[in-house]
């Protein structure tokens, strides 16, 4: 598998995702600059990935600007021929902004940014410790939209405690129904504020993050 790394002006977490998916996860990865536009190299069983960070300053909304850039074109056309992407932190917003991801991300319940260790679990009730570094990390939608997010079991992590208990205790921004992060509805797109590739290095004493890769990508 392929791994392709969009680099917006204000990504910081960028050089993070690559290093974790070629250094710690032995998979190819290449660095895409924001005003370029083509990603003929990836095929559908290959990923793009929307790193973390704060994409043109966090001007307007979040991912508000970076949505209309020249590669984000090609993401969405690739994203509707079925290829995979995945989008953290600023990348989730860039994907809800983009029309690719239901709902939106809102400011912190707390309206502070946080920075810690937080526990999610996925849909199989595993619980995993995952760093957080955001100050618009609250997924919101319409409730018809998350009754139909939960429908399609298009939520793929829910934060939670160490113990797997979901109660709204144990979110770090107030988010609804405690999501951490969702998929489209054809299950190629992915999108989490959580950052996977903080947790891939046994030197900082967490590799939860692999299992989110391996979840999402069969990535051991």
């Amino acid at each position: 598998m392929k791994f392709g790394v969009v680099v917006f002006p204000g990504s910081n977490c960028d050089r993070d995702m690559i290093g974790a998916l070629r250094d710690e996860l032995n998979q190819e990865v290449i660095a895409l600059w924001h005003k370029d536009k083509d990603l003929s190299m990836f095929g559908a069983d290959d990923c793009i990935v929307l790193p973390g960070g704060f994409s043109y300053g966090d001007y307007l909304r979040c991912g508000a600007i970076a949505r209309f850039s020249p590669m984000m074109q090609s993401v969405i056309a690739f994203s509707n021929i079925g290829g995979k992407v995945l989008g953290v932190c600023n990348g989730f917003q860039i994907l809800c902004e983009s029309g690719l991801l239901p709902g939106v991300l809102m400011r912190n319940a707390n309206m502070q940014f946080v920075c810690k260790n937080v526990f999610i679990k996925n849909k199989d009730n595993n619980v995993l410790k995952i760093p957080v570094a955001h100050g618009d990390g609250r997924f919101y939608a319409h409730q018809d939209i998350l009754l139909q997010i939960q429908e399609q079991k298009q939520v793929i992590y829910r934060y939670c405690s160490s113990e797997g208990s979901s109660d709204d205790d144990y979110s770090p921004n107030g988010s609804a129904n405690n999501i951490a992060g969702i998929r489209n509805k054809e299950g190629n797109v992915y999108g989490m504020m959580p950052h996977p590739e903080r947790a891939c290095s046994e030197l900082i004493g967490n590799i939860d993050g692999r299992k989110i890769f391996s979840d999402l990508f069969s990535i051991n």
